[in-house]
């Protein structure tokens, strides 16, 4: 519920809310049409594993090159026109992939892919920020919630095309035009804040600042777990705890479940028992959660750790971004930007670790590391301070 304000704020505040959620669905949906055609694009290029392993990278490289880049545009621009922007490139790239027709092509595509994503998805965190002070309870993890339901249905509709033997060229340019016309709907509709210049002039690729290192090395274990869990989840399942194809999948699709429902609880829990009572429970189920799969090794046992993994993994993200976006004397953009640069490492980085292991040694011990990444979660927020609750801040030069 909002705060007691004027009407024409009131309505100022929800429509933003509205129009920031339909980013992030613009992000889930375009991401997830993007990788729901990998395997079609695959085989359209005759690429092998490993040749489709490389130009892979070029989407994350594209995204960490990018990182120190949209920090500076966020201290130049408002996030709002950085997020148009951003979305109206991504949205345009999307539309490429089923038209290339040789490696160097689709890598060149995969990196102005993650490049626009990473322009896109840290100024709709940006405004998602400046939103949640509108609000006297959390609504973040509710952005997050919307962008998972979007994957979902990308990946849905992503199986209904492949069904079809709908080309992937087709498939992503009508994908392409619905989210670009969403784009110039809503993009005017989105909260018109203004730069705040960080006045301290820092190198393009920098560590945070020392009080948000703490934040980082959060968001570095969540997000190497989150990408372990796309890359991997399935296989262990599959290979680890012995169940069928088909359950691997379906296990897939529990975990992503359990962190979509974790998303939408979390809000609410967040209002019953604060910020750092809940990444320090989330750092927990995500440590009992791959310790379960990795000591008890059936269908079942490895189900339900994925479950608590997928809850444990779904507002942390989020809710950090929130704590460190709650600074008025510095840009919400460029602080989020600064936290990713190390969080997204976790990303990019660790999902291939945990193959080199796993063929060295044995895929439980991969998730064995894993696991410690829960455990370093919980060490991270003990020596976070107690959050107070803020009241929340309505700029009313946003109607001016």
């Amino acid at each position: 519920m909002l705060i007691e304000i004027p009407q024409a704020t009131e309505a100022n505040a929800r429509q933003y809310r509205t129009a920031v959620s339909v980013f992030f669905f613009i992000s889930g949906l375009g991401y997830s049409t993007w990788a729901s055609r990998i395997p079609s694009i695959q085989q359209q290029l005759h690429l092998n594993e490993a040749q489709l392993g490389l130009v892979l990278l070029a989407l994350p490289i594209g995204l960490m090159l990018t990182m120190p880049v949209t920090g500076k545009l966020l201290g130049s621009f408002s996030s709002r026109k950085i997020m148009v922007i951003g979305a109206m490139v991504f949205n345009l790239v999307l539309s490429l992939p089923g038209f290339t027709t040789s490696l160097w092509q689709l890598a060149l595509t995969l990196f102005c892919f993650g490049s626009s994503r990473n322009l896109l998805n840290l100024s709709m965190n940006a405004q998602a920020v400046q939103v949640q002070h509108m609000y006297p309870k959390s609504i973040m993890t509710t952005f997050h919630g919307i962008w998972s339901i979007a994957g979902s249905t990308g990946a849905g509709i992503g199986y209904l095309m492949v069904s079809m033997q709908v080309a992937p060229s087709w498939h992503m340019l009508m994908v392409s035009v619905l989210l670009l016309a969403f784009t110039l709907y809503y993009g005017p509709r989105t909260y018109p804040d203004q730069p705040v210049p960080n006045p301290v002039k820092k190198p393009a690729f920098s560590l945070p600042d020392k009080s948000l290192l703490r934040f980082s090395f959060i968001c570095f274990a969540c997000m190497a777990t989150e990408n372990t869990m796309y890359d991997w989840s399935s296989i262990y399942f599959h290979k680890v705890a012995g169940g069928t194809a088909t359950a691997a999948t379906a296990s897939f699709m529990i975990y992503m479940a359990a962190m979509t429902l974790g998303r939408f609880m979390g809000d609410r829990l967040v209002a019953q028992m604060g910020i750092k009572n809940m990444l320090f429970y989330s750092g927990w189920l995500i440590l009992s959660g791959l310790l379960l799969a990795i000591f008890l090794p059936h269908p079942l046992i490895t189900g339900i750790g994925f479950i608590f993994t997928g809850l444990g993994v779904s507002c942390v993200v989020p809710l950090v971004f929130s704590l460190a976006g709650k600074s008025r004397n510095a840009n919400s953009g460029q602080t989020l930007a600064s936290i990713s640069t190390i969080g997204y490492l976790g990303f990019l980085v660790v999902p291939p670790l945990v193959g080199f292991v796993a063929q060295a040694t044995h895929l439980r011990v991969s998730f064995g590391i894993m696991a410690l990444c829960g455990l370093l979660i919980v060490l991270m927020v003990k020596g976070l301070p107690d959050q107070q609750r803020e009241a929340p801040v309505i700029d009313t030069r946003a109607d001016s």
